[in-house]
């Protein structure tokens, strides 16, 4: 009788799960305020940006080089229509002093090793001023790109005007990336302050769900706890972003186009002043979900005895409380903070019942070893406890910030 290879059928076991996962990441996609929906967003309009300026260079302009005009579109697609415009400018101008000094140099000593030290050292010290930011390596790289290209001019003449053509190619792709990012889907109309708290609270959610329906059904298994382990780890860029968003949601008010050019820029601005603080407590919420899912990691050394099941399943009831606490923040409304305090309120109150259900499984039945710091019990015990004060401190931080808003 033939025998099937071991890694024959892990291969086949394998690829339903992909498939699964691949589902429910798609799943997760389609709503509006997800990362996943973000990574779409940006790829799309990257891919469309970079197009669009490779046709003008090479098709309308036979350029020689018109992946300059790609490659400026795609660095300006940026989060916000401020930081486009912002970055867009910084490129243009590191690109266009790079390309100077090769100019200057080259029509001075030639295409040789001293006018390429003078054109490194140049640029090199150029590219940190500070005004230039993140784009003050690009001084550099222009100008060696610029020198390459010069150096392999039949002439000076005709060097110089393929110079002239990098800058033309940044400053058509600049135009183009910027166009199209305040144009399709506008960076602010899916990027701002509360626009960053709904994706972060959304992932929390998303993460909670998952693992509910695993620690229900009793399955564990290590490459389980380990995609959660790297779920909880890409919690980090969506926090990061929702302090950045709380940061230049004032740039989004006030230098995007759509608004200059419309009446409801007269409108007052947004007065609810917690996103910051909000922001901050569920950055360390995320951090804490992390420190759990490390935590369940380690469960695979401790048995899948039956004696378990009640104690994973109290878990499960209490990650679906604290579900139901990352939607509220994955919905949060300024125009709605009464209502939504309240949710919010009586979310947390019964996350703190789950949280006293979860320690009575702890205790009652076969006691499980909480004291015995190798294995993961009373860990998670702890975790339990510190995600809920955190929720709490959320929940404060919520209702401080409703207070000052007003009713």
């Amino acid at each position: 009788m033939t025998q099937i290879p071991a890694t024959s059928v892990r291969a086949s076991a394998a690829a339903p799960a992909r498939t699964a996962r691949l589902l429910k990441w798609l799943h997760r996609a389609r709503n509006p305020n997800s990362s996943e929906r973000q990574t779409l967003t940006v790829v799309g309009k990257s891919t469309l940006v970079a197009s669009i300026a490779w046709y003008i260079g090479h098709d309308l302009m036979d350029a020689q080089s018109p992946a300059f005009a790609s490659f400026s579109a795609v660095l300006t697609v940026q989060i916000t229509a401020y930081q486009s415009v912002l970055q867009a400018l910084r490129y243009m101008g590191a690109v266009s002093v790079g390309v100077s000094l090769q100019g200057a140099f080259g029509a001075l000593a030639g295409p040789n090793l001293l006018s390429f030290v003078l054109v490194a050292l140049g640029a090199l010290v150029i590219g940190r001023w500070k005004r230039l930011g993140e784009q003050g390596s690009q001084v550099a790289t222009a100008a060696f790109f610029a020198f390459a290209i010069y150096a392999g001019a039949a002439s000076q003449t005709q060097g110089l005007w393929e110079l002239g053509q990098i800058v033309l190619l940044v400053l058509i792709g600049c135009g183009v990336g910027t166009l199209v990012n305040v144009l399709v889907l506008p960076p602010m109309r899916y990027r701002s302050a509360e626009y960053g708290i709904h994706v972060l609270g959304d992932s929390l959610r998303d993460l909670a769900c998952d693992m509910c329906g695993a620690l229900n059904a009793g399955e564990l298994p290590r490459e389980r706890t380990q995609r959660w382990c790297h779920r909880a780890t890409q919690l980090g860029p969506p926090a990061a972003q929702a302090q950045a968003s709380v940061q230049t949601a004032w740039e989004s008010a006030n230098y995007h186009p759509w608004r200059l050019l419309s009446r409801s820029r007269r409108r007052r601005r947004p007065s609810f002043t917690g996103y910051q603080q909000v922001t901050d407590a569920l950055e360390r919420i995320t951090h804490q979900v992390a420190s759990m899912t490390r935590s369940f990691d380690q469960w695979h050394d401790s048995g899948d005895g039956p004696e378990f099941r009640p104690f994973l399943e109290r878990y499960a009831d209490f990650l679906s409380c604290f579900a139901a606490v990352a939607e509220v923040f994955g919905r949060l409304d300024e125009d709605r903070l009464d209502e939504q305090c309240q949710e919010l309120k009586n979310a947390v109150a019964e996350l703190g019942r789950a949280r006293g259900r979860l320690a009575d499984a702890g205790e009652s039945g076969a006691p499980l070893p909480v004291g015995d710091p190798s294995e993961p019990f009373g860990i998670l015990l702890a975790e339990a406890v510190r995600l809920l004060d955190e929720a709490e401190h959320a929940r404060e931080v919520l209702e401080r910030g409703f207070e000052r808003h007003g009713p």
